[in-house]
């Protein structure tokens, strides 16, 4: 990857739009962008309030996009959220086992990692939209098995096939919104699939507390019926949104890529900088006649740079989980029923509160990221996750069953998902979705959603059984210490990546001093001092 492309744009995407960009001065700039518009060069109001709507569209085009990416994140969350309150009554109905139920939830999050390992492949190939649209096809076809499940074999099945469907959907949506997004706003738009995911988790806790008057037989139906919803607004979605540029120079058709960047750029005469920088990053692909084995052999075989990126994307996907978020949020009327809450609908009313602090806390990452940046974030996020869950396990452990440690159990647990919200939940998406170069970004990025997934699944299988084992306390203890270890992970592995573009991001991973020191800076003074 030439240094030409990157430096050629440093400025274009940045937002620095203001200044002289070789020959050409921001009026020149200006005056060029418009003289389709009008042939009135003397009016320089008139170009502004143009320019100013070009970039209002713009934004509003870009958000839409984002928006209705996100949407097959809705169906993770809800499927995740509704599952912690429909479990109680699927246990009733059917007769489950205890390693039955921990099977049929801890399933969704192992089956998915295969759709995200599939997805790195077919977004490739079929391209990043139609990748979402596949996503939520299969999700549909096995919510709606479920619904109908006379058995627990039955009832698998549908499983299965939803957590094909949603590992495809977790996997693309940050990929597909990364390469579309302009820099200066990146950060925020591709935390939309995680605030999604939350609003899902959301839904689902209501969606519990609602249907739970019903009988036993009926009441998980509905709930799990419901999901099947977003995916309606899926299929509708991809008949509105465009393909990722960068997609379309893999597959060199330039002139698609042109007029979708025509519609996400803000500024038009930086369009052709950005294709020409997308076309130098995307050459080793063009050059080459079999593109799927090249990545698959560049990734079991990691040049030093692209080992960083793997250890640094697949690492934080592997912690975001292994904290245990999923855990948390699975079987949080577990935990208050330890701390103490006796009564059903209680149970499900406290549940509804985590979901909205996870959700409500997940805005201010959105603000945010593109202002301090991934690292800072990350920082706040982990030290705060470690605090809670220690106090989780502290709660549990010494505290008599009572008022306060009901009190102090719903504190830490709602502290705990609200600090998860303000960083590596969010975060970890952007990183995996920025951090790799355009040839591998979708594989690679399906490895790191892999590694999200089968740790997830790990969690979510093994809680029960853990906590049986050295009770509920004693698990939180262990996801306290190991979120200690995720502090140490993000100081030494994750570069701050805000306000690049996604091709001087791949420059920092080369530099292994900058990398290394946990901090950029010396990546930043290369770029200024070959400028």
């Amino acid at each position: 990857m030439g240094m030409a492309g990157v430096q050629e744009n440093g400025h274009g995407e940045m937002g620095l739009s203001d200044f002289p960009l070789g020959s050409k001065n921001k009026y020149k700039r200006m005056d060029s962008e418009f003289t389709d518009y009008d042939g009135d060069d003397d009016d320089p109001s008139h170009h502004h309030h143009q320019l100013e709507r070009r970039k209002k569209n713009t934004r509003k085009y870009v958000f839409g996009c984002a928006v209705f990416a996100s949407l097959n994140n809705v169906l993770l969350g809800y499927d995740v959220g509704v599952m912690s309150g429909a479990i109680l009554f699927i246990q009733e109905d059917l007769k489950i086992t205890e390693v039955q139920q921990e099977v049929l939830v801890g399933v969704l999050s192992i089956v998915s990692l295969l759709g995200s390992l599939a997805g790195g492949r077919t977004s490739d190939a079929i391209g990043r939209k139609w990748t979402m649209g596949l996503a939520a096809v299969v999700f549909q076809i096995g919510a709606a098995v479920m619904t109908v499940a006379p058995s627990f074999e039955v009832l698998m099945v549908g499983r299965i096939l939803a957590g094909v469907g949603i590992g495809f959907g977790v996997m693309i949506a940050p990929v597909y919104i990364a390469e579309i997004s302009p820099t200066i706003a990146r950060g925020s738009l591709t935390s939309f699939p995680e605030i999604f995911i939350n609003l899902g988790i959301l839904l689902g806790y209501v969606s519990n507390y609602a249907f739970s008057g019903l009988s036993a037989h009926i009441s998980w139906r509905i709930m799990l019926a419901v999901g099947i919803l977003p995916s309606v607004f899926i299929g509708v979605a991809l008949f509105i949104i465009p393909e990722s540029p960068r997609w379309l120079v893999l597959q060199n058709r330039v002139e698609e890529a042109r007029s979708v960047l025509m519609k996400t750029n803000e500024n038009e005469s930086e369009v052709e900088e950005r294709l020409a920088e997308i076309q130098v990053a995307a050459g080793t692909t063009n050059t080459d006649k079999d593109e799927e084995k090249p990545v698959w052999r560049e990734l079991l075989s990691p040049s030093p740079a692209l080992r960083r990126m793997l250890i640094t994307g697949i690492g934080i996907q592997c912690f975001q989980q292994i904290t245990g978020i999923d855990a948390t949020v699975y079987y949080s009327p577990a935990i208050f029923k330890a701390a103490g809450i006796e009564d059903e609908s209680k149970l499900l009313a406290a549940t509804v509160a985590v979901g909205i602090s996870k959700t409500a806390f997940i805005l201010i990452a959105i603000i945010l990221i593109d202002k301090v940046g991934r690292k800072p974030l990350l920082y706040v996020s982990t030290i705060g996750m470690t605090t809670c869950l220690f106090g989780v396990g502290i709660t549990l452990i010494l505290m008599k069953e009572g008022s306060i440690s009901i009190a102090l159990a719903i504190l830490f647990v709602c502290g705990n998902v609200a600090f998860f919200s303000v960083g590596i939940g969010p975060v970890c998406w952007v990183l995996t979705s920025e951090i790799f170069p355009l040839r591998v970004r979708a594989q690679a990025s399906g490895l790191g959603a892999v590694g999200n997934r089968m740790c997830s699944g790990l969690v979510a299988m093994s809680f029960l059984s853990v906590s049986r084992a050295i009770t509920v306390g004693g698990t939180f203890l262990i996801f306290s210490v190991i979120s200690a270890l995720s502090v140490a992970f993000v100081y030494k592995y994750v570069p701050e990546t805000k306000g690049k573009s996604l091709e001087q991001i791949e420059l920092l991973f080369q530099d292994e001093y900058g990398f290394q020191g946990g901090e950029v800076q010396l990546g930043d003074v290369e770029h200024l001092v070959q400028k």
